[in-house]
């Protein structure tokens, strides 16, 4: 049974009608009733009663309208799947968020690819270190990642959204906590919680900035995370310089203060070279509007 002669027999079946169904489907009159009479033979049953007044089904061809309905609805349904595949507006991506990028930016990532892909689901990955990331975005175990440049490794391309301010994060005790002008040599001395990751993007920005003002940070703890280091903060087992974001995430016991001369560090989208895929490049191209969109009205981003 082929497939035409499926259509065909469905439209005569709800038209019940040869020269109708025929126009409908811009074939020969003769040719139509020809492919109905190959798909009774084919089948060793008559589909339709003809008379010269009306067309009407048989209780065989009422089974086989409906079976033919579903059957049909399942192929036009994949056809629309396989072109929303390739056009990049159906499937499943996995992005990657580095420490406090999904408090500022995964709400409008989601909301934005809703919008603009509803047939794209997201999975998320959060507090995922740069190092990390590059490893499943290299071994493809993720798509897209929200990570601080520079990408380590080889094969992985990026672009930058954001430029943030690095700012100090003390006990809320801390005599620094209530000082009214805070520069970095006023942290020579102090115990500094840092990210337990060697290729940390944070931490380099972070013994730069120190070095720049003369000295070494005091490297007494690491932390896995973000809030796993700024509970180390809460907990007076050191100070913290973090990326400006970090002030989304509020926590008892912990106090935020801007720093002359800490330097920045930079948020970026990244991805594997090379790698052809629709889903993902339409996913960027989204991205590419939200984050144009924020840079063109600052005023409307989040507030840090």
């Amino acid at each position: 049974m082929e497939l035409r002669h499926l259509r065909y027999f469905a439209t005569v079946a709800e038209t019940c009608h040869f020269g109708r169904a025929a126009e409908l489907l811009h074939v020969a009159q003769p040719a139509l009733s020809q492919a109905i009479r190959q798909l009774e033979a084919e089948l060793g049953a008559a589909l339709f009663t003809r008379t010269t007044r009306q067309v009407r089904l048989t209780p065989a061809g009422e089974f086989l309208h409906a079976e033919a309905r579903r059957v049909l609805g399942s192929v036009d349904d994949s056809v629309r799947g396989v072109r929303r595949i390739a056009q990049g507006r159906l499937g499943l991506v996995r992005v990657a968020f580095t420490g406090t990028a999904a408090f500022t930016h995964l709400p409008r990532i989601v909301r934005a690819v809703r919008r603009e892909l509803p047939g794209v689901a997201l999975e998320i990955h959060a507090d995922l270190l740069t190092p990390a990331q590059c490893d499943g975005l290299r071994d493809g175990s993720l798509d897209l990642g929200l990570l601080r440049p520079p990408a380590t490794g080889e094969e992985i391309s990026v672009r930058t959204i954001e430029v943030e301010p690095l700012v100090l994060a003390v006990p809320a005790d801390h005599g620094l906590a209530d000082e009214p002008v805070i520069a970095m040599a006023d942290l020579a001395t102090e115990s500094f919680v840092l990210y337990g990751s060697p290729d940390s993007a944070v931490n380099e920005a972070v013994v730069r900035s120190c070095r720049q003002a003369g000295f070494l940070p005091r490297h007494e703890h690491d932390a896995p995370g973000t809030a796993v280091l700024l509970a180390l903060v809460a907990a007076g087992l050191g100070i913290a310089l973090v990326p400006a974001s970090a002030r989304a995430m509020p926590l008892a016991g912990v106090v935020f203060r801007d720093v002359a001369g800490a330097g920045s560090v930079e948020l970026a989208l990244g991805w594997r070279e090379h790698r052809e895929s629709a889903l993902v490049t339409s996913v960027l191209d989204v991205l590419d509007g939200v984050f144009t969109h924020e840079q063109h009205h600052p005023a409307r981003k989040a507030i840090r």
